[in-house]
């Protein structure tokens, strides 16, 4: 399996569909937000759940929202939001705005070089 394929399947089992989607629209979601695939490739399973949900769609307020809960990192609940008026624009928003998220919560909170301590750390977690 390739990387951009692991990204999109680790993407499809953890993202919740919120308020706004429709269940037969998770895979094209997955596939917008696959990308954000790479970055939580590093924690386990129960260690992360995505919730996505819009407001007001196809309106004039629209608001695109995505939550991101790392329980790696104790009370870490990151939130990207966009208001654009299209929304694959807005899917590609969020996505680029939970990256640069998710790099600064792991670049704050990982023991940097030392991969002894992170493993230590993953096993008391």
């Amino acid at each position: 399996m390739t990387a951009d394929r692991k990204d999109l399947s680790l993407i499809i089992e953890r993202l919740h569909l919120g308020a706004g989607f429709s269940a037969s629209e998770h895979d094209w979601v997955a596939e917008r937000l696959a990308a954000l695939g790479s970055r939580l490739r590093s924690f386990s399973e129960g260690q992360v759940d995505l919730e996505i949900s819009v407001k007001d769609r196809r309106g004039a307020g629209q608001q695109l929202t995505l939550e991101c809960r790392l329980h790696r990192f104790p009370g870490l609940h990151l939130v990207a939001g966009s208001s654009a008026p299209n929304l694959p624009v807005a899917l590609n928003e969020v996505r680029t705005d939970m990256i640069r998220q998710v790099d600064h919560a792991k670049t704050r909170t990982e023991p940097r070089h030392n991969r002894a301590l992170r493993q230590e750390r993953d096993r008391e977690a």
